[in-house]
Order: C-alpha cells, then sequence, then structure tokens
C-alpha cells in the first residue's frame, strides 16, 4: 500500500511538471509535451496502481497545475482557464481508459505490440482530447492534425518502450545477480552440512566400535563369574553408546535428507567452484574489514568435480588463510591436474606457522581461532580436510617459507568426479 501511494504521488509530481516541457516540431500551433511519455513509462512500471486511478490522479494534478500557472501567472480569466485546460484531465482519463482494456500490463513479454498499442493508445487520447475542445469552443475538428498526431505518437511509444525495457533488463540482471548469490550461499552452507555430516558418521563408527567392545566386555565379566553389578554396568554404558548411535543415526539421515532435497547441482566446473569459493572468502575478508586480493588459476582441462567435497575442502583451508592475515595481504588458489590426481595449492602472504605448531596443527581439536567470548573453536577443520583427503587417497602437506603459507591438496580426481565421464 506505501508503495503504491508513493508511486501516486510521483505521478502527480512528474507528469504535470514534465507536461510545461513542450516544444513545437511542425509550426506554433502544434504542441508536444513529455507528459504523455512519462505517464506511459509510469503505467507500464507501476502495475500494482490500477491505470483508471492513474489516469484520474494525474488529469486532476495536470489540470490543477496548468489552472493555477493561467489564472495566478498568466493573467487568463478562471472560466477560460477552465475551458482551456479541462480536456487536459479528459486526455489522461482516455489515455489511462485504454490503457487498462487493451491490458497493456499483461503483456510485458510482447514489446512490440505494447508500442503499436501505445501508438493507438495515445492517437485515440489526443483525438478525443481534440474532440472535446472542440466541442467546447464549437469548433470543428482539426482532422488535418493526425498525421502529426501519428509521427509523435510513434517516436514517443517506442522512445518509452526502448527506455522501459532497458529498466527491465537491468531489473532481470539484478535479479540474477541476486539468485546467483542465494545459490552461492546455499552451496557453501550445504558443504558445511557436508562436512558436519563426515564427522558424524565418524562419530557414529566409534560409538558402533565403542558398543562392541562394551558388550564383550560385558560378556568377558559373565563368563569370569565377576560381581554382577560391575557387568551390568558395562551392559548400561554399552546400551548408553548404543543409544548415542542411534541419536547420530538420525541426525545423519536429517541432514542427507536436506541436502538432497535442494534442487542444486551436485557436480560442478573447477572454473564455477573456484569463482564461489574466492567470491565467498573475499566477501568474509570484507565482513573482517582486510584488505585481502584473491586470484584464480586453473591450468589443463577439468571433469565436473563433487561440489560439496571440493567446497567443504579447499574453503576451509581459504578461510584459514584469511583468518591468518592480519590486516592486509593477499591469497591465491591454483588447480592443475598431476597424473591422475588434481592438485590444489593454496597460497598467503599471513605471518606463517610457528614450527613447533606445524606437528600438531592436523590435529583433532588444535585451534588458534577464539570468538569474543575467548571460547576456542571445534578445532576440526584441518583434521576433516586431512581425514578426509587421506580417505580417499589424497594428501596434503603444508610448505612454510619465510614469504608465504602453501597448503598443497591432492585428492585423485576419480574420487570426486563425476562417475561415468573420463577425460
Amino acid at each position: 500500500m506505501k508503495k503504491s501511494i508513493r508511486i501516486l504521488l510521483l505521478i502527480m509530481i512528474a507528469v504535470p511538471l514534465a507536461g510545461e516541457f513542450k516544444f513545437y516540431p511542425f509550426d506554433d500551433t502544434f504542441r508536444v509535451s513529455l507528459g504523455t511519455p512519462v505517464f506511459f513509462l509510469f503505467l507500464l512500471w507501476g502495475r500494482s496502481i490500477h491505470p483508471i486511478i492513474a489516469g484520474i490522479v494525474t488529469g486532476v494534478s495536470v489540470f490543477f497545475l496548468r489552472f493555477s500557472l493561467s489564472v495566478g501567472i498568466r493573467d487568463i480569466s478562471v472560466e477560460d482557464a477552465m475551458y482551456l485546460h479541462v480536456p487536459a484531465f479528459f486526455y489522461y482519463f482516455i489515455y489511462a481508459l485504454a490503457f487498462h482494456k487493451t491490458k497493456l500490463n499483461e503483456r510485458h513479454d510482447q514489446p512490440f505490440m505494447i508500442g503499436l498499442l501505445g501508438v493507438l493508445i495515445e492517437l485515440f487520447a489526443s483525438v478525443s482530447e481534440m474532440t472535446i475542445r472542440s466541442i467546447l469552443a464549437n469548433q470543428g475538428t482539426p482532422l488535418l492534425a493526425i498525421d502529426q498526431l501519428v509521427l509523435i505518437a510513434f517516436i514517443r511509444s517506442f522512445f518509452v518502450l526502448g527506455f522501459f525495457n532497458i529498466l527491465k533488463l537491468r531489473e532481470a540482471k539484478s535479479a540474477e545477480a541476486e539468485q546467483r548469490m542465494q545459490k552461492e550461499q546455499m552451496l557453501l552452507f550445504i558443504s558445511s552440512l557436508y562436512e558436519e555430516s563426515v564427522q558424524l558418521k565418524k562419530t557414529m563408527q566409534n560409538a558402533e566400535e565403542i558398543t562392541r567392545t562394551c558388550y564383550d566386555f560385558y560378556r568377558r565379566i559373565k563368563t569370569t563369574g565377576t560381581i554382577g553389578s560391575d557387568a551390568q554396568t558395562a551392559l548400561q554404558i554399552a546400551g548408553l553408546v548404543h543409544e548415542i548411535k542411534k541419536d547420530n543415526q538420525r541426525i545423519h539421515a536429517g541432514l542427507s535428507k536436506l541436502m538432497s532435497s535442494e534442487n542444486l547441482q551436485e557436480y560442478m566446473k573447477i572454473e564455477d567452484l573456484g569463482n564461489i569459493m574466492i567470491v565467498s572468502n573475499r566477501r568474509y575478508a570484507e565482513s573482517l574489514r582486510k584488505v585481502i586480493t584473491f586470484s584464480l588459476h586453473i591450468d589443463d582441462d577439468h571433469p565436473p568435480y563433487h561440489v560439496y567435497m571440493v567446497l567443504s575442502l579447499i574453503n576451509n583451508l581459504l578461510a584459514n588463510a584469511v583468518e591468518a592475515i592480519e590486516e592486509e595481504g593477499y591469497v591465491s588458489l591454483h588447480v592443475k591436474r598431476k597424473d591422475r590426481f588434481v592438485e590444489f595449492r593454496i597460497c598467503d602472504n599471513g605471518p606463517g606457522i610457528a614450527p613447533k605448531q606445524k606437528e600438531i596443527i592436523f590435529t583433532a581439536g588444535y585451534t588458534k581461532k577464539f570468538d569474543e567470548a575467548g571460547n576456542p573453536s571445534t578445532g576440526i577443520g584441518l583434521s576433516y580436510v586431512k581425514q578426509t583427503v587421506e580417505k580417499f587417497g589424497g594428501h596434503i602437506r603444508l610448505m612454510d617459507t619465510y614469504k608465504e603459507t602453501v597448503f598443497i591438496v591432492g585428492i585423485p580426481i576419480d574420487a570426486i568426479m563425476e562417475k561415468g565421464l573420463t577425460r
């Protein structure tokens, strides 16, 4: 409602003012103003406003402005000013009525038809205005000006149509960019869920192993005739761990269902994946108020890679690089094929990693990240990367020089490529 009111107020101000910009293309009697093209543009653009309401409001505001100027500045009598400017009200009202009847706002996918109907609507409104003006002045309708009206109507209608299509194109591009950003954010979100899913699956396996061990321990206690309470305790532990495993299974099933329910590509070109990671980490750096230059280099041809696996692995390392840089620096991602592996090289010129820490950075629980309250992060990022990469027969290594920190991740192409494709 507020938007509609704002548009109506804008029409009431813009159209009358535009109507005062006049020029005479043929002689001193035939006047052309900018009011009509501005009104036509508003009708096309403001689809939430009923055209007839817009026509009445515009007609009244145009009449009031011209009547006030005639009486107050040009010293025309009230009666003459009424006769002179009442037809302008009917012009905009009839224009809006014809616009509504031809349903132009339902033809946005037919631009040429909009242009032709716009010409006919303007001709109809102009002839109607001339007829009303002639009736009020007791004169005949000047039909000799019809050819001039047609020419002006063509120029104004198709000019407005071209401008309107430019606005629609910009709107479509903006919507496409917003949709692309939302898709990228969703891919990154699901890649994080994928990482948590992998960790949860590992926890389930550990819980299953603990359950089996506790149950074996319980049977040994029963066999050796140990005190019954100890055997019962071992059985209770096995039961509790089994319940934890079942809860984890339900959570894992929910995560898997959530990830599969999104209509997103499971495999993508590495160029697209690389751009998503670079753009997202550039935004991350900006949110941390860091000035970081990012670069992406891709060598050789690559098949489509598994989206969530690549994002969860490499984005982890890129985010670490962003966090390592204190204020200014650069981060680069280099992707190339090396035999049957795809190699990701992540470089940054941050402060580097202390020698004592190089041996433990891949240990689960190790972290140098703390929130504002001083609480440490989970510390599973690098350990997750190492475990997942090695699970598929890959490798990760650290090259730390006095100039830059480089993580090199090699993953077998067969493990992350779209099945059925060979290159």
